[in-house]
C-alpha cells in the first residue's frame, strides 16, 4: 500500500515489531506514542506524540495518514469512550481504513470483561464508515508464563478449560501482512495458536522446558476474588483479572484457527516451541 501507515503503541512488543517489519520496505511509517523518546528511530519512520486521552493529539498525529494499526490502549474503566473518541479522531483526520487489534469473542457481554471494550470499539469502527479489518487475538502465551506466582503457582477459576494462545510475534506478522495487503476489507480474523490446552497442561510443560516446578491450582471464583483482594485494586480490574480463567473454564477461547498461517504466511507457534525461546534468552 502506498499510503502512509500509522501504527499505536510503537514502542510496545507488537505496536514495535510491526513497526520493526514494516520499516524501509516501501510505506512511510507515522510511529505513534505518549512518549515520543520511547519510539523507536527506523527508516522511512516520523514519531508523533498520540495519548489516546487526547482526542486532539490522536486528530493531529493521525493528518496525512490513510492506514491506522490501532493497537487498543492500557485497560481503564472507560477504556471503550476513549477509544470511541480515538475512532472519531481518525475520522477527522482523514484516516481511510483502520486495522483494529481486538479480542476473539468480543461482545458487549463476552465472559472476559476486558473483550467487552474491544466490542464497543469494533462497532464505534463499523459506524465511522471508514474501511477496516479486525485482528481478533487470542490469550498470549507470552503471558502464560507471568500467571505463576512466585512458587510457581497458576491460580484461578480455569477448571478443565482450555486456551488456544497465540505468540504476539505471530500476531504481528499477521498485522503487518494486512496493513501491507490491499485485501482484507470488512474482515474478521480470529487469530489463535496452532492447538489449544488447559493452565495443567501448560504448568506441566512449562516444568519441562523451562527447568523449574509450576502447577496449576483451580479455584473457585469467590477464592479467585478473595486471593486478589490484597492488590487493593479497582473492582474493573478485578474483574478482568478473574475472568481472564472463567473465560477459559467455559471454553470462550478454544477455538483453534489456521488464520495466523494464512495471513502471515507461516505455522502459528506452539506453546512448547514459544517456551523453549525463553530458555534461548537465558
Amino acid at each position: 500500500m502506498p499510503d502512509t501507515i500509522a501504527i499505536s503503541g510503537a514502542s510496545g512488543h507488537i505496536g514495535g515489531r510491526v513497526a520493526r517489519a514494516l520499516a524501509g520496505s516501501g510505506p512511510s511509517l507515522r510511529l505513534l506514542g505518549r512518549d515520543p523518546g520511547r519510539l523507536p528511530a527506523l527508516p522511512g519512520s516520523t514519531a508523533a506524540v498520540a495519548d489516546f486521552a487526547d482526542a486532539r493529539s490522536v486528530a493531529s498525529a493521525l493528518r496525512g495518514v490513510g492506514t491506522f494499526f490501532f493497537v487498543s490502549a492500557t485497560e481503564s474503566a472507560d477504556r471503550a469512550d476513549q477509544q470511541a473518541a480515538v475512532v472519531r479522531a481518525a475520522v477527522d483526520a482523514g484516516v481511510a481504513r483502520i486495522v483494529y487489534l481486538s479480542f476473539v469473542g468480543a461482545a458487549p457481554d463476552c465472559t472476559f470483561t476486558f473483550g467487552r471494550d474491544h466490542w464497543h470499539t469494533e462497532q464505534a469502527i463499523r459506524a465511522s464508515g471508514l474501511d477496516f479489518t479486525f485482528l481478533r487475538d487470542n490469550q498470549y502465551q507470552d503471558i502464560i508464563p507471568h500467571f505463576a506466582d512466585a512458587d510457581g503457582v497458576i491460580r484461578g477459576p480455569a477448571g478443565d478449560g482450555k486456551v488456544a494462545a497465540v505468540t504476539r510475534a505471530d500476531v504481528a506478522d499477521c498485522a503487518a501482512a494486512v496493513l501491507t495487503s490491499s485485501e482484507h476489507s470488512g474482515a474478521t480474523f480470529d487469530l489463535t495458536g496452532p492447538r489449544a490446552f488447559t493452565l495443567s497442561a501448560a504448568a506441566a510443560e512449562m516444568t519441562r522446558i523451562l527447568g523449574r516446578p509450576y502447577r496449576f491450582a483451580e479455584e473457585s471464583v469467590e477464592e479467585a476474588y478473595a486471593s486478589r483482594a490484597s492488590y487493593r485494586a479497582p473492582q474493573w480490574e478485578v474483574d478482568g483479572w478473574v475472568s481472564t480463567y472463567t473465560a477459559i473454564a467455559q471454553g470462550d477461547l478454544e477455538t483453534v484457527t489456521d488464520s495466523v498461517a494464512v495471513l502471515s504466511g507461516h505455522p502459528a507457534t506452539d506453546f512448547t516451541d514459544y517456551l523453549a525461546t525463553l530458555t534461548e534468552q537465558r
